[in-house]
C-alpha cells in the first residue's frame, strides 16, 4: 500500500479537508488534544485514588484491632495495632517532610544570596 498523496485534486482536497477536521480538535499551538489532562480531569483522577487510599486504610484499621503491647522512652501502655502502626507512618512522614522543607529552606537561601551577589 502506497503512502503517497493521491494525485487526483479532488481526493488531495479531500485529504486536506479530513486533515483539517481532525486538526480543528487538537491545540493547533502544539499539538496537544486540549480535552485531555485538564485540572480537573488531574482533581477527578486525586480524588478517586484518595478514595480508594481510604477505603484500604479503613479495611486495615478494622482488620487489626488487637491491642498490642508499646513501649516508647518512659511510656509503657497497650494500643490497638492498627493506631500503633498509623502513628508510626506519620511520624515518619513528618520526619521526611521536616527533612525535605530543611532542603528547600536551605536552597531558597543559597538563591537569595546568588540573587544579591
Amino acid at each position: 500500500m502506497s503512502t503517497d498523496p493521491p494525485s487526483d485534486p479532488e481526493a488531495r482536497d479531500a485529504t486536506s479537508q479530513n486533515d483539517s477536521a481532525t486538526a480543528s480538535v487538537e491545540d493547533p499551538t502544539n499539538g496537544h488534544d486540549p480535552l485531555r489532562g485538564s485540572r480537573t480531569s488531574g482533581t477527578w483522577i486525586a480524588v478517586i485514588v484518595l478514595s480508594l487510599l481510604l477505603l484500604l486504610l479503613a479495611v486495615f484499621i478494622l482488620q487489626n484491632t488487637q491491642r498490642v503491647e508499646v513501649a516508647f522512652f518512659w511510656w509503657n501502655g497497650r494500643a490497638p495495632l492498627a493506631a500503633t502502626l498509623l502513628i508510626a507512618a506519620a511520624g515518619g512522614a513528618l520526619v521526611v517532610a521536616s527533612a525535605g522543607v530543611l532542603r528547600i529552606l536551605q536552597l531558597r537561601r543559597r538563591v537569595k544570596r546568588q540573587r544579591t551577589a
